[in-house]
């Protein structure tokens, strides 16, 4: 039995570019939580520093994250990521503890 996975990507907007981050980034939101095994996709902007992005994300399972990783929808964000993030996003995994 697979277990669920919690996700954290973090990401930072290059200067000036954080209108087209946020608007790029929660246009996922809707596709994403449609997507089979998507339990939670939220997208955070900070308060203390608003270039700076947060998805926190909960799946069924590792499988389900690497099939969203393959979408038509993430892919196209992903080519333009160079042109709108100040480096690479950060994802981290987690599980939860019970």
């Amino acid at each position: 039995m697979s277990e669920q996975l919690t996700v954290i990507a973090r990401f930072r907007a290059k200067p000036g570019m954080e209108p087209r981050v946020r608007e790029l980034f929660f246009g996922l939101t809707g596709p994403t939580q449609a997507e089979a095994g998507c339990i939670d996709y939220d997208l955070h902007q900070s308060i203390e520093n608003p270039r700076e992005f947060v998805f926190y994300e909960n799946w069924i399972s590792a499988a389900h994250l690497d099939a969203h990783l393959k979408t038509a929808h993430v892919q196209a964000v992903f080519k333009i990521v160079p042109e709108i993030l100040d480096g690479p996003v950060e994802i981290t995994k987690w599980k939860m503890l019970r």
